[in-house]
């Protein structure tokens, strides 16, 4: 299909289509940021629209079929008609002959207008081009997923020839860190876990292979193995990116890596251990623009939405986000932080490691050489005439006294603490020797959370909940009841499930609870009085979840078995 070949700019079809106003549009062509890219990359960089919306723009005006690759599978033979350098440069990707019609190429492009693109498929195959539409993420996934073994493979087997080598020994030098498939591979393995929408790259030596494992959703999947004889050029490249002795091999170390990744900045915290088979290298990714998010992408549910408005609303105090790691409290804080995030407050924040930077937010990193601590970096912050200061955590008892006396001499500060329920943070306090007076004076709201993985919508399968998930939900054994549990298909990689949602229990201190707190009537006593109150502990919350099929019942069991 040729599309006419008609001038077609993508500019006036946006505009038509109600994605782009006109002013937008103009601001966008004029903006000298722009340097050379192309209109679409430069709207979907700036976050001006998203790939989705661009996609969808670009299918309904120009009435091209819209296809999402990780729903099909693609033939041998398809694959093996364009090289994939080729399709990589273009952002194109070929995976059917037009039903009948083989002399008709079907290739999904990000970019439909692409007259030169088309042109380039057309000469290297000889088959006439249909253009589909796909979003750039879609394509560059289904090139890692059908290409991206591959390529690796072809560069080890080159560092291999050039090295001429069947097990290497050390091979840390400069030249060798240097060689472009060490190189390739390293930067590959987190484009591929980044658009796997991975947390985490675990490298793991063991005694015959080298392992790697992607955090994807809170859960490992391994994504591959190499030979254990490329290990030290793998880890030597890693310390040199991330700026690390690559002597040291002794010691932990830890790094900090910046990769841009299909147009986004990704920040990356390496850190490096010595096992008994060599340095084992765990990587951290998080999107540079991931923590400042909006409230409303959070999973607060309505009235969860209010009570954390309301606690946010308060001039002072200290605002409690409970958890263990991993649980998303970070993100919590720092959608907090960019809520109170106006220009008449000053804020400043103590954190160790400073995970995201925010405009017009001062933020300070712990340093223990220095003797920065948090206790150190507090006193400090106070004399800096602070409205809200957020701690990273509240570790000891120290940094938890002065931050009850910050919050009591009118700072608003928010912090973090690993405790499993609301009402047992109170009590943390206590242990940690914060007189129960001054908790109760100072805490106005407290905050527990977790995240739970959210189901396939497209695969997940009903079945009955039986006698034992009805009475672990709190519901009567009579009732009816349908839950859902993953089954996995190739829109969630055969894991059952997409993405993850935050589960709350939100405690906001009033004065009947801070009657109990002062007197040191203990959790219990004041869990039973917020139950009254009208709290949703975190087993409620996530039996909504089950209950509506955004989740499974294992996954409810995994974040309230102990609360």
């Amino acid at each position: 299909m040729e599309l006419g070949r008609k001038k077609v700019r993508l500019g006036e079809l946006l505009v038509n289509s109600g994605v782009l106003s006109n002013e937008q549009l103009q601001q966008a062509l004029d903006n000298p940021a722009r340097q050379g890219k192309k209109l679409g990359e430069f709207l979907v960089d700036e976050g001006i629209v998203s790939e989705d919306d661009l996609a969808k723009a670009l299918s309904k005006q120009l009435d091209l079929d819209m296809i999402d690759l990780q729903s099909i599978n693609v033939d041998k033979e398809v694959l093996n008609l364009v090289p994939v350098n080729v399709l990589k440069k273009n952002k194109i990707f070929p995976f059917a002959y037009k039903e009948n019609n083989f002399n008709v190429l079907m290739v999904a492009m990000a970019d439909p207008l692409d007259y030169n693109a088309i042109d380039d498929i057309n000469i290297i195959t000889n088959f006439q081009v249909e253009p589909v539409v796909a979003t750039t993420r879609s394509i560059m996934l289904a090139i890692d997923k059908y290409f991206g073994q591959e390529e690796v493979t072809e560069a080890l087997a080159a560092y291999a020839k050039e090295k001429k080598l069947d097990v290497v020994e050390d091979i840390a030098t400069e030249e060798n860190i240097n060689s472009s498939p060490i190189v390739m591979l390293v930067k590959d393995m987190i484009e591929k876990a980044v658009r796997q929408r991975a947390s985490d790259i675990h490298i793991e030596p063991m005694e015959n292979i080298i392992r790697v494992r992607y955090r994807i959703d809170g859960a490992l999947y391994e994504r591959a193995r190499y030979g254990v004889n490329v290990l030290s050029a793998i880890i030597a490249r890693i310390k040199i990116i991330g700026g690390m002795d690559i002597s040291e091999k002794r010691k932990p170390q830890d790094g900090r890596i910046t990769q841009i990744v299909d147009r986004v900045e990704y920040d990356i915290r390496v850190s490096v251990l010595p096992t008994v088979y060599g340095e084992k290298v765990v990587m951290r990714l998080a999107a540079k623009s991931a923590l400042n998010r909006d409230k409303s992408q959070l999973g607060f549910k309505p009235y969860e939405l209010e009570q954390f408005d309301y606690i946010l609303k308060n001039p002072h105090g200290i605002i409690l986000v409970t958890g263990p790691t991993g649980s998303g409290k970070s993100t919590t804080l720092y959608t907090a932080l960019s809520e109170l995030n106006k220009e008449d407050v000053n804020i400043i924040t103590v954190e160790d490691p400073v995970e995201a930077n925010i405009d017009g937010i001062n933020q300070v990193q712990v340093n223990t050489k220095a003797d920065l601590t948090f206790a150190t970096a507090l006193r400090s912050i106070l004399r800096q005439d602070p409205d809200i200061i957020m701690i990273g955590e509240i570790r000891d008892q120290e940094t938890a006294s002065i931050a009850v006396q910050a919050s009591i001499t009118g700072h608003l500060v928010v912090s973090t603490l690993h405790t499993n329920s609301s009402a047992s943070t109170i009590t943390r306090l206590e242990d940690m020797g914060i007189e129960s007076y001054l908790i109760a004076d100072s805490v106005i709201g407290v905050i527990a959370q977790r995240l739970v993985r959210r189901l396939c919508p497209f695969c997940k399968k009903p079945k009955q909940a039986t006698k034992d998930e009805k009475e672990f939900m709190g519901l009567k054994e009579e009732e009816n009841v349908t839950i859902y549990e993953p089954c996995g298909c190739s829109k969630c990689d055969n894991t059952g499930f997409k993405g993850r949602i935050g589960v709350y229990e939100i405690m906001q201190i009033t004065p009947k609870l801070k009657t109990i707190i002062s007197k040191r009537e203990g959790a219990d006593i004041l869990k039973e009085e917020a139950l009254k109150e009208g709290m949703h502990t975190l087993r409620m919350s996530a039996t909504d979840y089950v209950l509506d099929g955004t989740t499974s019942f294992s996954e409810m069991v995994k974040v309230s078995f102990d609360v």
